[in-house]
């Protein structure tokens, strides 16, 4: 059984789950060198968006076994997009997991549903960038996130 529920912020008629979705942060793993090659300065979009036609997000408490599940191996600065459902364009569907082959499964133990973004992130919908760190025992959450110019005015003066 596969359960998908759209969400559109404009539906008055919601029912209080879907509300309570709707004002629920969502969060998007990414390295940093692949939001700046992905973004274009009004949204991001990352490159396996065509194969799975969705950008991956995750509730809070996913968050930190999706890390460690997916980017173990990762030695490029791992962010964290805190994302605002309610401020995005596109569509945000909340469905079952369905693990890449190669990834660890703690992820799925944390939520039944994952939320999919079926379209860009728009910037405007991100409400901070937090830095993913490595810890004893996984991945450890971001002490703070901070806005997207803020976040990269600090690091090499660039921006997105």
């Amino acid at each position: 059984m596969r359960l998908a529920l759209d969400f559109q912020p404009q539906m008055s008629t919601a029912m209080p789950e879907t509300r309570k979705r709707q004002s629920e942060m969502v969060y998007h793993i990414v390295t940093e060198a692949d939001y700046r090659s992905c973004n274009d300065g009004q949204q991001y979009l990352p490159s396996d968006f065509v194969a799975d036609g969705f950008v991956h997000c995750a509730l809070e408490a996913s968050v930190l076994a999706a890390a460690d599940d997916y980017y173990t191996r990762v030695s490029d600065t791992l962010l964290l997009l805190k994302i605002d459902p309610t401020r995005l364009k596109s569509a945000t569907r909340y469905e079952a997991a369905s693990p890449a082959r190669a990834a660890g499964t703690l992820h799925v133990t944390t939520s039944p549903v994952f939320p999919h973004v079926y379209g860009p992130i728009d910037n405007t919908a991100i409400d901070g960038i937090g830095v993913l760190t490595k810890g004893e025992h996984g991945y450890v959450w971001p002490t703070a996130f901070i806005s997207i110019a803020e976040y990269f005015g600090r690091n090499e003066g660039s921006s997105v």
